[in-house]
């Protein structure tokens, strides 16, 4: 599993598709919107925790499709099916590989992003906090769309459609972990319903997405 993960890490430096994607496309989100809202700050910091979020759901799923895309491409889907390691550990992998080179440094770069739009200091650290503890959902679901559309031909259509639903519990829960915070109000809860989803997302979506897989290589 480790070399997996370290293939797929290099795989996405070389090939451009996870670091600078990702980054440049919630870059380019956050700048765009004061152009379309206006530059006013009380306004900004208002609606700053949702865009930044929306911004990172949107970067996470411009790679889903490559997941396991390039794999079956050159034949490498149907070794790991055969390989020692589970086709379940073979996913999570796979979602662990696409957090490192997504949800990561978007994690990372948030603070930077959040002052662009205005995130009250307040806000800063939740808005970290949210986006570490949310967006491995994002990737472990991500996995288990990208193997269900693995066999399609241009399925990145149809895999938005797909995990779209299933992102907003935590698009809702981790914007108002970062709302919350900049506005010192309590925020136990939503912090809790959205580590619990990300719990149940890693420990089912492995499996969810191996059996996805097992279809689609018969």
């Amino acid at each position: 599993m480790i070399a997996l993960i370290r293939r797929d890490l290099a795989l996405a430096v070389r090939a451009g598709g996870g670091f600078g994607l990702g980054l440049a496309f919630a870059l380019i989100v956050v700048v765009l919107v004061p152009f379309g809202v206006g530059p006013e700050t009380g306004v900004l910091a208002r609606i700053a925790p949702g865009i930044l979020w929306v911004a990172a759901l949107l970067a996470c799923l411009l790679t889903l499709d490559r997941m396991f895309a390039l794999d079956r491409e050159d034949g490498s889907l149907d070794l790991l099916a055969t390989a020692p390691v589970p086709l379940e550990g073979v996913a999570a992998a796979k979602a662990l590989a696409h957090w490192l080179t997504t949800g990561l440094p978007l994690t990372l770069i948030s603070p930077v992003l959040g002052i662009l739009l205005s995130l009250p200091p307040a806000g800063q650290p939740w808005l970290v906090v949210s986006l570490a503890v949310g967006t491995p959902a994002l990737s472990a679901i991500g996995a288990f769309g990208a193997a269900l559309t693995v066999g399609m031909k241009r399925g990145g259509l149809l895999l938005s459609l797909l995990v779209l639903p299933f992102y907003v519990p935590t698009l809702i829960f981790g914007a108002e972990v970062a709302g919350r915070g900049a506005a010192g109000l309590t925020l136990a809860t939503p912090l809790a319903l959205g580590g619990g989803i990300t719990l149940a997302c890693l420990g089912l979506m492995p499996f969810a997405a191996a059996a996805a897989l097992r279809v689609n290589l018969r």
